[in-house]
């Protein structure tokens, strides 16, 4: 709008100007040099006057503007430095839950190495005391022992540790007594040396080697187990061997890489038993010897119900005779308390009637027995005058 005025001013001045070159044509030159001197003077004063002007007007509007901005800019500062205080305060906030935070991890961390650490020396313990033949069997009874207490068994009442087979001198580990004097053997003994490299060995070939000496070695103790006459009617045994494994991975092992090795066990009488099958074995053979047991006492305890049916129907005879001498008892109680007791009470009241008709006292009474009865003074004085 400011441009638009001042372009109008030009205009008005270019017109001005143009009239008085025309005017200055019909004049003289002196006079028209004097002229548009003084129009040209007039023209740039007002053109000035009219840029002050709009110079004063753009001025003061741009200090409006540059106030109106500033505001704005204070007031978008002023949000900003809100904001920054709060990130400020916030990123302070995630610091400090970041230094607690890798406070509480390192000390997970050293709490998780100190187990690892107990754990690795636990199963290098582990390690060196299974390398041991001896070690091995003291592990296993100890594993069979849990499981047998587990089931309720109670040495020597259901089962027999180590005792040496009379008529062949093999010991089992474990002797459980089944019914009809009958027992069942069972070795703890397993091999595991290879099993133990298996899992140790850095390539597959070593691994394989490994692998095929161990399934060589389980071969080779059933065998073995077959030779010690576990197996002996002259003992009374059953016709099966139990061979414990006392590990669930060594037993899954071998059903995964050999499962022809159980089948031809079971052929040669020989039952391979983990942990868990072992518990269901023995589970069986609790359930077996509870049952002939039962039938064992059946039979006695028939007998025992007959001999107590017999006193009980005794016992019920004698309190059926107490019971009528009570009810006659209680008959003759009842009598005395009523008919007799009035009989005697009959000449008592007569002689109180007497009595009263001859206006005779109690005390009159009284003194009259106490003169005729001797006292306890004179008895005595007679009976020592007449011994």
């Amino acid at each position: 709008m400011e441009f638009a005025t001042f372009f109008i001013g030009l205009i008005i001045g270019g017109i001005a100007g143009f009239a008085g070159c025309m005017f200055l044509k019909k004049t003289s030159a002196k006079d028209a040099e004097t002229i548009a001197n003084t129009l040209f003077a007039q023209q740039a004063q007002n053109i000035l006057q009219l840029a002050k002007n709009e110079l004063s007007n753009a001025s003061k509007l741009g200090s409006t503007e540059l106030e109106g901005k500033k505001r704005l800019i204070d007031q978008t500062l002023g949000q900003m430095e809100k904001g920054l205080d709060g990130v400020k305060t916030l990123v302070q906030s995630l610091e400090t839950d970041r230094a607690k935070k890798f406070g509480e991890l390192s000390q997970q961390l050293e709490t998780t190495a100190k187990e690892t650490e107990r754990l690795r020396n636990t199963a290098d313990a582990l390690r060196s005391a299974l390398a041991s033949t001896k070690s091995r069997g003291q592990w296993g009874e100890r594993m069979a022992e849990d499981i047998l207490r587990l089931c309720g068994l109670v040495e020597g009442i259901n089962y027999i540790k180590q005792k040496k087979m009379e008529s062949v001198g093999s010991k089992p580990d474990f002797t459980f007594l089944l019914p009809q004097n009958l027992k069942v053997n069972m070795d703890v003994k397993f091999p595991l040396n290879a099993y133990m490299q298996y899992l140790e060995a850095k390539t597959e070939t070593d691994q394989k080697a490994h692998r095929d000496q161990f399934l060589r070695d389980v071969k080779l103790r059933i065998k073995e187990v077959q030779t010690r006459d576990y197996i002996n009617p002259a003992e009374n045994t059953v016709d099966y061997v139990i061979v414990f494994i006392p590990n669930e991975q060594v037993y899954g092992f071998i059903q995964e890489q050999d499962s022809s090795i159980l089948e031809e066990a079971m052929k040669n009488k020989v039952i391979l038993c983990s942990p868990l099958t072992l518990y269901a074995v023995l589970a069986v053979i609790r359930q077996a010897i509870d049952n002939f047991n039962l039938e064992k006492t059946s039979a006695q305890m028939l007998s025992l119900f007959g001999t107590f049916k017999e006193q009980w129907s005794k016992f019920y005879e004698s309190m059926d005779k107490m019971g009528k001498k009570i009810k006659d008892a209680y008959d003759e109680y009842d009598t005395l308390t009523t008919t007799r007791k009035r009989m005697l009470e009959r000449p008592l009241d007569r002689i109180e009637e007497l009595r009263v008709q001859k206006g005779i006292a109690l005390d009159s009474i009284e003194n009259t027995f106490e003169i005729s009865a001797p006292n306890t003074s004179q008895v005595s004085r007679l009976q020592k005058t007449n011994p």
